[in-house]
């Protein structure tokens, strides 16, 4: 079984007392991971800063967050799902990138200009990725126009993004921002960095890419950039709370240099979280998609690349409407990803929306979730 703990880099950081909640449900989980095997790996399209490009996503099995094995975030069970003992070694996570390969060939007709890689962590942390591996990764894939790599902004150097540079890839660090509110992803996430933290990791992508113009000057377009991820409606705000909240938090990433897309999370229910125990307990319901389709459309102007991919669409458990809905809607945000366009959203519509208006209207912390 699962032993999450705490160590010296987490002490004094987030709620301590969520934290020894979370440790207790985390250390419920008990199966184990084969370390060898990446947890997921699939073929999509993505827009990027050069136009919509066919990707191939890997989430590699590594020890796992170590933010979440102190006890993390409200929302996040992805470190259920991670290789017990705290560390992956180089091999075993290179054989993982031959399996995402071997998929690949398999299943897509040529190689994926867009490579993301995601570590349920914080890829640039070396704790969970060490300096060979990361280094073996670049080279494998720099042949690749561009690469996505997921960090928590403590991690975030422009030595490490150079190490993708330096081989002509295009490199963008995924930030698990979630919101731009500092008391919002603080106390609603449990997540211990500032807004200012953020800012600082854009800096190290503006200066990454900087250092990678200098090398090649007649390169064009962003070598390195900063992809912000958001989190719509963590606990503990109601659903008007939540979309006001999450239209600020993508004007505020779109006005920070290096920042060139943000990408907007609904909250699903995830196993081993906080937010599974409110969910169970009646106090928590994931976003609408209305929610999401109206935060698109008010932000449809900003000067960046703003995209959502619900995920557990249409279940209790997903962000979702009244089921009747729900696919069409899903589609809808899923092009408007595409082509930035907001007039998508006029094609879709349901009796429900008169239900979601009246949720932003009347639902207040003290009787929240309105509806189910």
């Amino acid at each position: 079984m699962s032993q999450p703990t705490p160590e010296v880099y987490e002490q004094g950081k987030g709620m301590d007392a969520h934290n020894q909640a979370m440790r207790e449900i985390r250390s419920r989980k008990e199966a184990s991971y084969d370390p060898h095997e990446p947890t997921r790996v699939w073929l999509d399209e993505d827009n990027t800063p050069d136009g919509v490009k066919q990707s191939l996503t890997i989430i590699l099995n590594t020890g796992g967050c170590r933010w979440a094995r102190a006890g993390g975030c409200t929302m996040c069970g992805y470190v259920a799902e991670s290789v017990d003992g705290g560390s992956v070694s180089h091999d075993a996570l290179m054989d993982q990138i031959d399996v995402c390969l071997a998929h690949e060939t398999e299943h897509g007709d040529e190689p994926a200009d867009l490579i993301k890689i995601y570590t349920s962590g914080s890829f640039l942390d070396e704790r969970e990725v060490g300096a060979e591996t990361r280094r073996a990764i670049g080279e494998t894939f720099a042949d690749r126009e561009r690469i996505v790599l997921e960090s928590l902004p403590d991690f975030v150097d422009r030595e490490k993004i150079g190490d993708f540079t330096r081989h002509g890839i295009d490199t963008d660090i995924a930030i698990g921002l979630e919101t731009a509110t500092d008391r919002v992803r603080h106390d609603c996430v449990n997540k211990y960095f500032d807004f200012a933290d953020f800012e600082d990791a854009c800096a190290e992508a503006v200066a990454a890419d900087e250092a990678a113009g200098d090398a090649e000057a007649d390169a064009s377009g962003p070598a390195a950039g900063i992809k912000a991820y958001l989190l719509m409606k963590p606990p503990f705000l109601t659903e008007s709370e939540a979309v006001e909240d999450m239209i600020s938090s993508i004007e505020r990433c779109a006005d920070v240099e290096g920042c060139h897309t943000v990408s907007m999370n609904p909250c699903n229910v995830q196993r081993y979280t906080m937010v599974d125990e409110l969910y169970f307990n009646d106090g928590y319901r994931p976003p609408w998609l209305w929610s999401v389709t109206h935060v698109l459309e008010e932000t449809a102007d900003i000067d960046a690349i703003v995209v959502s991919d619900p995920v557990g669409h249409g279940s209790d458990r997903g962000p979702h409407n009244c089921q009747e809905c729900d696919d069409l809607v899903q589609k809808a945000i899923k092009d408007f990803g595409l082509r930035q366009d907001p007039t998508v959203f006029e094609q879709v519509s349901c009796e429900c929306e008169a239900t979601w208006e009246v949720v932003m209207e009347r639902e207040r912390s003290f009787n929240q979730p309105l509806t189910r």
